[in-house]
């Protein structure tokens, strides 16, 4: 299977996709795999294998492909006023917020200012298309990742897009599945601060969205009976038959992204 990623801004080739293997984040790489480094039972029937040797974990680290910001952003904090709290949204149309709520004490005393050195890297959505949504976090408007690279995926596969995946970042993108395979223009990524307050800088080369093409298939759930109840059990046996890589020796199946 191929996916295609294509520039549609002309970003410098140090900031495209890469598949998600080729950036795995530091503070896992320097987390040993066992407890001190000692490889051995218990002494209670288990073993003190760390974060690194689950390879849930590691399969969602590695798992797809990592799309990243193609220039500097800068987030300050800027007294809440009419002419702060002024954006512009997808279409190009200013958006803003009336100053008699701000008058009124319905914002914070500062906003969030976005800065960006190039690519028009970010545009917002009005706080009214997603007001009770639980990631909301105190925003007034929503910022949006504008992402340079379209992306196409085969017949009958569409594309997943989260926030990479145990991986530090002073903000969230609000994840969506995208039918990539009949609509093949950039998908842009709303997001979050994680800290409403923060400050700083988003350097270029930061990952913005993980991309993990899914199949699409039809779907029904039905609850186990006795013989899935076995199964079940036959698999949690097999499991206590070893002390190292239990899952990974005998359940695991690869997954290839490049």
């Amino acid at each position: 299977m191929n996916v295609i990623f294509t520039n549609t801004l002309g970003v410098p080739e140090e900031y495209s996709p890469k598949p998600a293997s080729a950036l795995v984040p530091e503070w896992y790489k320097k987390v040993d795999s066992y407890v001190n480094g000692a490889k051995k039972p218990t002494g209670e029937g288990s073993s003190d294998a760390t974060v690194k040797r689950c390879m849930p974990v590691f399969d969602a680290i590695v798992g797809g492909y990592i799309i990243l910001s193609a220039a500097d952003v800068y987030v300050s904090q800027k007294e809440a006023s009419y002419a702060d709290a002024q954006h512009f949204d997808e279409t190009g149309e200013t958006i803003s917020l009336s100053e008699e709520k701000i008058k009124n004490g319905n914002l914070p005393k500062t906003v969030p200012h976005y800065e960006w050195s190039s690519y028009g890297l970010i545009q917002f959505h009005p706080i009214e298309q997603m007001p009770e949504h639980p990631s909301r976090n105190g925003h007034m408007t929503y910022p949006k990742w504008i992402n340079p690279w379209a992306i196409k995926t085969p017949e009958g596969y569409s594309s997943l897009f989260v926030q990479p995946m145990h991986r530090e970042s002073p903000f969230t993108i609000l994840p969506g599945i995208v039918d990539t395979d009949t609509y093949t223009a950039a998908v842009n990524f709303p997001f979050v601060l994680n800290d409403i307050n923060f400050e700083g800088l988003i350097p270029a080369g930061t990952p913005i969205a993980q991309v993990i093409p899914i199949k699409r298939e039809d779907w029904e759930m039905s609850i186990g009976t006795q013989e899935e109840f076995m199964e079940q059990h036959q698999v949690t046996n097999r499991l206590n038959t070893k002390f190292f890589d239990r899952y990974k020796s005998m359940f695991r199946q690869p997954k290839v992204y490049k």
